[in-house]
């Protein structure tokens, strides 16, 4: 059975991670800072089951010579499902866990995450590629719930960020973080309006703090396109940083709106077509220009890294953009955005997709 979280109240509580590392080789020294942080063992690695099973041996190697016990297990798919069986054979072999280190993209962060929170280990944050912001947050996705929404698990007590990892990482995950980062300027706008429009509770920090980083990525986009280490680094700096602004907010606001509904209905309807943030950012070419903002910017932005900006490029037909643009406000009914209650109707969603270029 998956636990899908806590119980909304009137007040939140901020949990921030304890450390973050960023640099080239710092995987080395998982053990100096863990040591530090107060982590013993045993510690439980969960990656992928491809290539960053590899990395994750490797780490363990450096674990085991620090004389940590550490036992290593892969996941193929994000499942419920695969996670659950996950947790149960951890929880069968092991009386108890100290650390559990996630290392890999969204799959194996987010299996990792949710798991240290039902063993009520500390989590460590190990990515490998730069591709969204949940290598730093406090919620998970998980296919298979009875949501396809992030649900509340723990905040990292560390970020580790290997450089000379994640630059060895393809370029199309570069790209696809960056459209996850700036769909953090329309999700800052949809929490505005609902502060305005309902009341909602609104943290103003948080959004400086996710703002910032959508116009430090959209500022450096030259350096990015190269997929040079300092184009990495950016993209991973600006990733951590919407992770601490949702920590601050205690939601999912500052990071997800009305473009992230766009791409979780995307995902129901086409079977996940592309990477998250990819989709994001078709997502918010679309909202902003239901905000009157200058989607042309952004748009021509995300041309210029060479990501996705229309439904070809994203490997969907037409009629699933407007499909998803029209039920995108039922996919989180009490989040309040720029779609408001009702949607968009079959012809206001034909007519946006058509006035952005999404669709010819």
């Amino acid at each position: 059975m998956i636990y899908l979280g806590y119980k909304l109240q009137d007040f939140h509580q901020i949990d921030l991670m304890k450390r973050i590392v960023i640099g080239s080789g710092v995987r080395k020294d998982l053990p100096k800072h863990l040591r530090e942080l107060g982590v013993s063992d045993p510690l439980v690695i969960i990656s992928g089951a491809t290539e960053t099973h590899n990395i994750a041996r490797e780490i363990g190697d450096i674990l085991s010579s620090e004389r940590y016990e550490v036992h290593i297990f892969k996941i193929s798919t994000s499942s419920a499902e695969e996670v659950e069986r996950l947790h149960n054979e951890i929880s069968k072999d092991l009386k108890i866990v100290r650390g559990v280190i996630g290392v890999g993209g969204g799959k194996a962060i987010d299996s990792a995450k949710y798991i240290a929170w039902r063993l009520s280990a500390n989590f460590i944050s190990v990515p490998t590629v730069p591709s969204h912001d949940g290598i730093a947050s406090p919620f998970t996705s998980l296919r298979g719930l009875p949501t396809i929404v992030s649900i509340r698990t723990t905040t990292p007590l560390m970020i580790l960020a290997d450089m000379e990892i994640i630059s060895r990482s393809p370029k199309r995950y570069l790209i696809a973080g960056v459209g996850d980062l700036v769909g953090k300027y329309t999700a800052v706008l949809d929490w505005r309006l609902a502060h305005n429009l309902l009341g909602e509770y609104y943290a103003e920090y948080a959004a400086s703090l996710a703002l910032h980083s959508v116009r430090h990525v959209l500022s450096s986009w030259e350096r990015i396109r190269y997929g040079t280490v300092e184009g990495y680094r950016i993209v991973v700096e600006g990733l951590i940083s919407s992770g601490v602004a949702m920590c601050i907010a205690g939601s999912t606001r500052p990071a997800s709106g009305s473009e992230h509904l766009f791409s979780h209905a995307l995902d129901k309807i086409a079977n996940y077509p592309a990477l998250h943030g990819e989709q994001v950012g078709v997502g918010t070419i679309m909202m902003s220009y239901l905000h009157g903002k200058n989607w042309m910017k952004i748009k021509k932005i995300l041309e210029k890294l060479g990501a996705p900006t229309t439904a070809r490029e994203l490997g969907v037909s037409e009629d699933k953009i407007i499909e998803a643009l029209v039920i995108a406000h039922k996919i989180r009914p009490d989040r309040y955005t720029i779609l408001g209650r009702d949607g968009l109707s079959r012809e206001a969603a034909e007519r946006l997709a058509r006035i952005t270029g999404v669709i010819p």
